[in-house]
């Protein structure tokens, strides 16, 4: 076999995302009848809190704020957004959307049944995420698949956030492995894809939504089963 061990990123790559934080921004604006106190549609609260969520996100990936401010801002600008201060509902739903998001199982097709074939070929597979230590170990947890990996890194373990070079030479100390008996599979262009190649490792690129531009990853998927011709 050409690798030897396989990372593998989590949000997006392999839970879906998407579709878990849709379900718990749901239970959040029903349980809460954001509608009564001046959120006129679940469609109006989903778009502001992704779109603080995301911003925020990429100043904590830069060092400008902590993991808190993180999580306590997202949800106070989302209701400022419609005129709400309270700040007591705003920690409800800070601390209800990391309660409910992490008990979520919905993961891309072809998940397990891709995992269960690498696995019978006998790679030792990791994995390498930015999301928060105990969030995502539940996550794998409940949705059924951390005992797939050998070796889960997450950024708090880490100490370093994708795309750094850091979390990468971090992740393959633990597998003891090097670059170019590795490879990356991931979502993220500027996280996974450019990330692993910094350091010299090969990637497969999955994000049917997003074709590459202006990189060229060492493979492109748009389906999870298509790393059987991979690897």
């Amino acid at each position: 076999m050409k690798y030897k061990h396989l990372f593998f990123d989590l949000d997006h790559t392999l839970w879906d995302f998407e579709t878990n934080e849709q379900e718990t921004l749901q239970e959040l604006y029903t349980n809460h009848a954001l509608e009564q106190r001046g959120i006129p549609t679940f469609e109006a609260f989903s778009v502001s809190y992704v779109d603080h969520n995301e911003r925020l996100w990429d100043r904590f990936r830069k060092g400008f704020i902590t993991r808190h401010e993180l999580r306590d801002k997202r949800f106070r600008l989302t209701l400022l957004d419609f005129k709400i201060g309270d700040e007591a509902l705003t920690q409800k739903l800070s601390e209800q959307f990391l309660e409910i998001l992490p008990a979520k199982k919905a993961l891309f097709p072809e998940t397990r049944e891709t995992l269960d074939y690498l696995a019978a070929k006998g790679y030792p597979m990791h994995m390498i995420t930015n999301g928060f230590e105990e969030t995502q170990l539940l996550k794998m947890r409940n949705s059924g698949i951390d005992h797939y990996f050998t070796h889960i890194i997450t950024s708090e373990l880490a100490g370093s956030l994708k795309p750094y070079r850091e979390i990468f030479d971090f992740a393959m100390g633990r597998a003891a492995t090097s670059a170019t008996e590795s490879i990356m599979i991931g979502d993220a262009m500027e996280l996974d894809i450019k990330g692993a190649h910094g350091v010299g490792m090969d990637q497969v690129y999955f994000n049917p939504a997003k074709p590459p531009v202006d990189f060229r990853p060492t493979y492109v998927i748009n389906h999870l089963c298509e790393l059987r011709n991979i690897l």
